[in-house]
This record gives structure tokens, sequence and C-alpha cells, in this order.
């Protein structure tokens, strides 16, 4: 009866963190590129703090996540809640620059701004959904629960997908992507209270950023 259920359902290996830290490293680095009109003084002291927590992780953890860990999941909630609270301040920060008028006559750096802001929202809630679905990945490996948080197309279609297959941080980081570009779920359902509300967060957040962005752009093109 095991081997018959999906791999989602069962114990198994679990997955590393890797890619997710290679994704975040990327982001922080990202930052280094907004203007002093946007980032958080002192500039350096988030970025730092996000990769000291991350190279914690690693360093007690650097294989897959197959067995639950108290210290590795306070350490893992921590580093998203340092990332949460930065890109939240950078959003802020963007928007209030925007509608102040701060950036007149620097196009250039409102539109790489908005792309970084943009696009770290989206890794922000990439780990949300990734270390909240099911558990977190150290649960999920464990495969004790029995209904999803947020049930992919495969869930459903098992004939569709490797008798192996699980979601993973790309699948994660892939339902964050179309949710802030669609503004709506495409195809991995929310199937509980929590997964609509961020999702609509997230919905609301990029819509807002993307309206301020693009109407700040089309007012400096007739200027």
């Amino acid at each position: 009866m095991t081997e018959q259920m999906p791999a989602w359902r069962r114990a198994t290996e679990g997955e590393t963190r890797w890619p997710a830290a290679v994704v975040v490293l990327g982001t922080l680095g990202l930052q280094l590129a907004l203007p002093d009109r946007v980032v958080l003084e002192p500039w350096w002291l988030l970025p730092v703090v996000s990769v000291l927590l991350l190279v914690a992780l690693l360093l007690i953890n650097p294989g897959r996540m197959g067995e639950f860990s108290k210290v590795e999941r306070i350490v893992s909630l921590v580093l998203l809640a340092v990332v949460s609270v930065t890109t939240a301040a950078l959003a802020v920060r963007l928007v209030l620059g925007i509608v102040h008028g701060s950036f007149s006559g620097h196009a250039p750096q409102v539109l790489v701004s908005g792309a970084i802001v943009y696009w770290t929202n989206i890794v922000v809630f990439s780990l949300w959904y990734w270390e909240f679905d099911r558990g977190g990945p150290a649960r999920r490996a464990i495969g004790r629960s029995e209904y999803p948080d947020l049930q992919f197309p495969q869930m459903d279609s098992p004939d569709l997908a490797r008798a192996d297959w699980e979601p993973k941080y790309a699948d994660y980081l892939y339902l964050s992507f179309t949710n802030s570009t669609a503004f709506s779920p495409t195809d991995v359902m929310p199937m509980r209270i929590w997964t609509k509300l961020t999702m609509m967060v997230q919905a609301a957040v990029s819509l807002v950023l993307a309206v301020m962005v693009f109407a700040w752009a089309v007012g400096a093109l007739r200027g």
C-alpha cells in the first residue's frame, strides 16, 4: 500500500536548501544596484544578517532535509522574517519615492529599482509557500500531511508525472512568479485559508508596484 502512494504523501529523502540559498543570495546581490533613496540604512546591515543566517542554516544541515529540526526551523523562519521585512521596507520606500517625486529625472533608477523590488517580492513569497506548505520542507519529507495546502497539477493527476515527483523549491518559485504576474492562481490551487490570503496579499503588492512604476514611467515619458 505504501508503494502505491504518491511521493508527496510518503516519507522521502527530502530536498536540500541549496536552490533556495542560491536564489536568495542572487537576489541580495541585485539589491546592491538599488539607489540610496530606496535602500535601508546602514545598507549593509540586513544583507549581512541574511547571509549569516543563510550560512548558519547550511552549516546546521548542508544535506537533505529528511528529518525535522527545531533549531533549523527557527533559524529558517528568522531568515524569512528578516528578508520579508527588508522587502516590505524596500517596496514602501520605492512607492513613497515615486509619490513624493524623489526620483524626478532618474528614470533608469526607477525602472531598475522597480524590477529589483518586484523580483525580490516574488522570491520572498516563494519562500513563504516553500516554508509553510504542509509544514515546510522537512515535514513534507516525512509525508505525514494527508491534505495539501497547495495543490499542484501532479497531485491531482499523478499519471502526468513520475512516481517519485514531489514539489521542490523551483515549483514554489514558479507559483510565486505566476501569481505576481497574473495576479491570481494559475495551475497551482490554494486549498487552505492561509494560502488564499497569502496569494491575495502577494497579488495586491505586485499590482501596486506594477501600477506605480508603470504610471511613473508614462508620466516621465510625457514630461
